[in-house]
C-alpha cells in the first residue's frame, strides 16, 4: 500500500488527514515561517560566545564572521534550491538520501538528530543557570526540568503551538538585536542624545594594535570559535514542509539569508568592537554585549542581556526539539528509524519522535550534572563538528540533485545556486579546509572536536553501510513530488 499525498497534509504518512498517523499537517502560518527563518540565524552563541572571538582576533573577528556568514549564505542557497523543488520534513537528509544514496541520508540524518538532542541539554542548563539566579529557591536541575517539560508539552500540542512560541521568542531576539545595532550605531557616530560614550568611535577598529592585533592567523582561529553559532539557519527548510505554501516559504527564507546574516551578525559585532576597544577587560569579564551596553550607561545592562539570552536559549530549545523530532519523523518514514517515529497524532504531531528526542535530552542533562567533565564533555565535543558535516553533505547533494531536477522537473528550479557547479565546489573546499584547520587547533579543543565527531560519524556510517547491504529500510523513490507541499510517496506497511 502506498500513501498518496493530499493537499491538506504537509507530509505523507499512514492514515488520512485528521486521523492518528495522518502525517504532518500544514499548521505553520507565513508569519511563523518568517520569524523562524529570521530567528534561526540568531543563536544564543552569538550573545554568549562572541567575547572569546573578539579576544582572540580583535576587530578582525569581523572577517571571521564575514567568512562564516558567506559560507552559510552559499550553503543555504544550495539547500534552498533543493528544498524549493521538493519541500520535505527531512530536508537535507532526504535530499542526500536521493542524491548520494541511502547511506548518506541515514548518516547525516542521525548525526543531525544527535547534534540537536545534545544542544537540548546544553541550552536547558544555560537557561536554568539564569533562572536560578533570579529565583534561587528552585535548584538549577529543577529549572532545567521545568523548561524541558514546558517546551515538550508545547511541541506535543501541535506544530502551530511550536510556531507561536517561536514567533514570540524569535521576535524578542530580533527586536533586541535590532535596537542594539541602531542605538550602538548612533553612539558610535556621536549622535545618541543624552549618552556620553567616551570610548566609542571608529578608531577602535585600528587604534589598539591594528585591525589584526594578533595577526592574520587569528581570523581562522576566530572562524573556529564562531562557526557553530550559525547552526540553525537550515531550520526554516524543515519547518517549510508544515506550512501552507512550502515553496514560497523556502524561497523567501533563502533570498533573505544575506541581509539576516549581515544585520544580526556583522552589524551587531561591528557595533561591539566600535563601541569598545577589543582588549577592554569588560568584554571578557561581562560578555561583549553587556560590556557594550554598560559603556553607554544603560541601567541594568546585565539583567537586560540575561533576559535576551534566556529568550534565545528558550528559542533554541524549542527549535531544537522541533528539529530533532522532525528529522526522526523523516528517518522513520524512510525506515531508517523505528516505524513509530513516522506515526502522528490526529493533530499531525509525531509524538514518538518528540518523546524519544526529549528523553535523550533529559539523559544528557543528567550527564551534565553527574559527569560534566567526562560523558557530557564527550557528547558535546563529539557533536561539535556536525554542522560542518551537514554543510558538506548539502554541497555534494546539490551537485547531484541539480541534474536530477533539471532532467525530471526543470520548472521546479525556482531557486538556483549561483555559478553552479563552480561555487558549490569552492564552498565544499572551504568547509574541508576549515575542518583541516581545526585539526591543528589544540588551544580551543578544535582537534578533539573534529576527531571525536569523525569517530561518531564513522560509527553511524558503518551502521548505514551494513543496513544498505542488508536491504534495510524503505525502497528508494526516484521522483520529485508534483505538488510543492508533498514529499515523494513512501511505502508503508
Amino acid at each position: 500500500m502506498t500513501s498518496q499525498p493530499t493537499p491538506t497534509k504537509a507530509a505523507s504518512g499512514p492514515g488520512g488527514p485528521g486521523e492518528p498517523g495522518g502525517g504532518l499537517q500544514a499548521g505553520l502560518k507565513n508569519r511563523h515561517l518568517s520569524m523562524i527563518a529570521i530567528g534561526g540565524v540568531i543563536g544564543a552563541g552569538l550573545f554568549v560566545g562572541s567575547s572569546s572571538g573578539i579576544a582572540t582576533a580583535g576587530p578582525g573577528i569581523l572577517l571571521s564572521y564575514a567568512l562564516v556568514g558567506t559560507l552559510v549564505v552559499l550553503v543555504m542557497r544550495m539547500l534552498g534550491e533543493m528544498s524549493a523543488a521538493n519541500p520535505t520534513s527531512g530536508s537535507f537528509s532526504a535530499h542526500a538520501d536521493r542524491a548520494l544514496g541511502r547511506w548518506a541520508g541515514f548518516s547525516i540524518g542521525w548525526l543531525y538528530w544527535f547534534f540537536w538532542v545534545v544542544v537540548l541539554a546544553v541550552e536547558a542548563t544555560a537557561g536554568a543557570n539564569i533562572l536560578e539566579g533570579w529565583i534561587p529557591a528552585v535548584p538549577q536541575w529543577g529549572w532545567a526540568l521545568i523548561v524541558m517539560l514546558v517546551l515538550t508539552a508545547t511541541n506535543l500540542v501541535s506544530v502551530g503551538s511550536y510556531g507561536e512560541f517561536e514567533f514570540w521568542f524569535a521576535g524578542i531576539k530580533v527586536v533586541a538585536i535590532s535596537a542594539f545595532v541602531v542605538v550602538g550605531g548612533l553612539a558610535i557616530f556621536g549622535v545618541l542624545p543624552g549618552v556620553d560614550a567616551e570610548k566609542a568611535g571608529l578608531g577602535n577598529l585600528t587604534g589598539h594594535g591594528g585591525f589584526l592585533p594578533n595577526g592574520p592567523g587569528a581570523i581562522l582561529t576566530g572562524v573556529l570559535l564562531v562557526v557553530f553559532s550559525f547552526m540553525g539557519s537550515e531550520i526554516a527548510t524543515l519547518a517549510a514542509g508544515e506550512s501552507e505554501d512550502p515553496q514560497r516559504a523556502v524561497t523567501k527564507s533563502t533570498n533573505s539569508i544575506i541581509w539576516r546574516v549581515g544585520v544580526f551578525y556583522l552589524g551587531s559585532i561591528f557595533v561591539v568592537v566600535a563601541l569598545l576597544p577589543w582588549n577592554d577587560p569588560s568584554i571578557k569579564e561581562q560578555g561583549s554585549y553587556v560590556a557594550a551596553l554598560d559603556s553607554l550607561g544603560i541601567a541594568h545592562a546585565g539583567q537586560i542581556m540575561n533576559f535576551i539570552v534566556l529568550t534565545s536559549v528558550l528559542s533554541c530549545l524549542n527549535s531544537g526539539l522541533y528539529t530533532a523530532s522532525r528529522m526522526a519523523f523523516s528517518l522513520g518514514q524512510r525506515r531508517d528509524a523505528p516505524k513509530a517515529f513516522a506515526k502522528t497524532t490526529s493533530r499531525g504531531v509525531p509524538m514518538a519522535a518528540i518523546l524519544a528526542s526529549v528523553v535523550f535530552g533529559f539523559v544528557a542533562v543528567f550527564f551534565n550534572y553527574a559527569y560534566p567533565k567526562t560523558i557530557f564533555l564527550f557528547l558535546v565535543n563529539s557533536s561539535g563538528a556536525v554542522a560542518l558535516f551537514v554543510w558538506l553533505v548539502i554541497c555534494f547533494s546539490q551537485l547531484r540533485m541539480r541534474k536530477i531536477i533539471q532532467r525530471e522537473s526543470p520548472e521546479k528550479l525556482v531557486v538556483k545556486m549561483w555559478l553552479y557547479p563552480y561555487l558549490t565546489w569552492a564552498t565544499a573546499a572551504l568547509i574541508v579546509f576549515v575542518l583541516g584547520y581545526m585539526l591543528t587547533d589544540t588551544e580551543h579543543d578544535g582537534r578533539e572536536t573534529v576527531l571525536l565527531s569523525l569517530l561518531v560519524a564513522a560509527v553511524v556510517l558503518v551502521i548505514a553501510v551494513i543496513r544498505q547491504k542488508r536491504g534495510a529500510g524503505a525502497p528508494h523513490v526516484h521522483q520529485v513530488a508534483d505538488d510543492p507541499r508533498d514529499e515523494a510517496p513512501v511505502k508503508v506497511g
